[in-house]
């Protein structure tokens, strides 16, 4: 009898495993001879330019030092880090041999020329929605690229998440293979669709800006409702967002366009990078993805209270930190008021207000802290403003009562949980600190 009950173990290992290779089995596509860069229209490679611009994709294959394109990023999964690939058209260690066939294959479904399948930090699960046609734009973009000799770096995945085969897997649960290109939806205008072909193909901003389930899947019914990325928060683009003022098509053209909007304050962190790639699309481009997230984040219907709103952020702005003994006001008296100080009813394009800014707002004082700590560049926010990072100059408890006091004196929400923790944390993950 046990011996029976073995051999029917076994036979049902073997079913399985069998079952396995043959979903997880792609066929390898044949390489080809590195094509000449002449070889493609110049009007081809300029679309592509563009199109890589709005998909960022030098944002996750260039390694910091490293040369554009290379790879050798690290995304960190939560599982464990996987390092981004060459996509530059050096024949060994790039995709110099990758057919223009095989590009698109990876693009749409996730599977490398040699038939192993790609894991999902790479964002395919959104690029299948992109046409062939832009997708042979930015083939022509990358094979004109300088190639660049970058062996891969191992990933730090754990057995048995490394196996790729399993991969399959994790695609019949959260891949829609039958989904194809994005299909214009019914009832929006050209502008709506074209902005949500960019936001949910190319753009994959749900990949930062939707929370994942324990295998790391976008929880679809959270649809930009928020996530943690690389200590950062990606905020909420949808309804929930906390800011005191909508987010209007004109507030997103703007701080997508310029990476500042006078009601919202300026872009930091990664999302700095991709304003930089943005600058590559029309404005016709950029407004439609305005257009879209207006319609999504409900905007319009908060258009009644926005002059209210902003009176009520304006009010607190002018408290005077001068008559608060708190730390944590005496901090923002001699650190952030000289420039953060706003005396008028509405902010100046200059002095982000901070009663308005989504940091301050936000569920998660993270993105605070990092910018306290780092600052923001030059390149990162709005052209030609520069804030210094403070994490040289102020200590924990200072950050700490500074974070306290702006939450309770510029907002009306909750205090922030565990702030301490926080910046502790933070500090250890930023350069600028010591």
């Amino acid at each position: 009898m046990l011996k029976r009950i073995l051999i029917g173990l076994l036979v049902l290992v073997l079913l399985g495993g069998i079952g396995m290779f043959a979903l997880a089995w792609r066929p390898a596509l044949q390489p080809i001879d590195p094509p000449r860069a002449s070889s493609f229209p110049d009007a081809l490679v300029a679309k592509g330019e563009q199109l890589a611009g709005a998909g960022y994709c030098a944002t996750c294959h260039t390694a910091k030092g490293g040369q554009t394109y290379a790879g050798g990023f690290g995304l960190e999964s939560g599982f464990g880090t996987i390092y981004s690939t060459n996509i530059t058209p050096d024949a060994d260690t790039g995709i110099g041999r990758w057919s223009e066939a095989a590009f698109i294959r990876a693009m749409h479904e996730g599977v490398a020329r040699d038939g192993t399948h790609l894991f999902p930090a790479f964002p395919y699960t959104h690029f299948t929605k992109v046409t062939d046609e832009d997708l042979k734009a930015l083939y022509a973009y990358f094979m004109t690229r300088p190639p660049v000799k970058a062996e891969a770096k191992r990933n730090t995945l754990p057995f048995p998440l490394s196996i790729r085969a399993l991969q399959a897997g994790w695609k019949l649960l959260f891949f829609d293979f039958d989904q194809g290109v994005y299909q214009a939806q019914a009832g929006k205008s050209d502008e709506w669709n074209r902005g949500a072909y960019l936001a949910e193909g190319l753009g994959h901003c749900s990949a930062c800006h939707t929370p994942r389930n324990a295998l790391g899947g976008e929880r679809t019914g959270a649809l930009y409702a928020g996530a943690p990325i690389e200590g950062w928060l990606a905020p909420a683009l949808n309804a929930s967002n906390p800011a005191p003022l909508p987010w209007t098509q004109d507030d997103l053209y703007d701080y997508l366009r310029s990476g500042a909007s006078i009601h919202h304050g300026v872009a930091a962190g990664s999302m700095s990078e991709v304003i930089q790639g943005l600058a590559k699309l029309p404005d016709a481009d950029v407004r439609a993805i305005a257009v879209y997230f207006a319609d999504r984040n409900g905007s319009a219907a908060q258009a009644a209270n926005a002059d209210q709103a902003l009176a009520k952020a304006m009010a607190m702005a002018q408290r005077d930190p001068g008559v608060v003994p708190e730390h944590g006001a005496q901090v923002y008296l001699s650190a952030c008021a000289s420039c953060h100080y706003n005396g008028g009813a509405a902010p100046l394009p200059a002095r982000p207000e901070l009663a308005l800014s989504i940091t301050i707002n936000g569920p998660d004082p993270g993105n605070f802290i990092h910018i306290v700590l780092g600052g923001i560049g030059q390149k990162d926010g709005m052209p030609g403003a520069y804030m210094p990072g403070f994490g040289m100059s102020l200590n924990d408890e200072d950050i700490s009562a500074l974070a306290a006091y702006l939450r309770g004196s510029r907002t009306t929400q909750a205090p922030w949980n565990d702030v301490p923790a926080a910046v502790a944390g933070a500090r250890k993950q930023s350069p600028a600190a010591p």
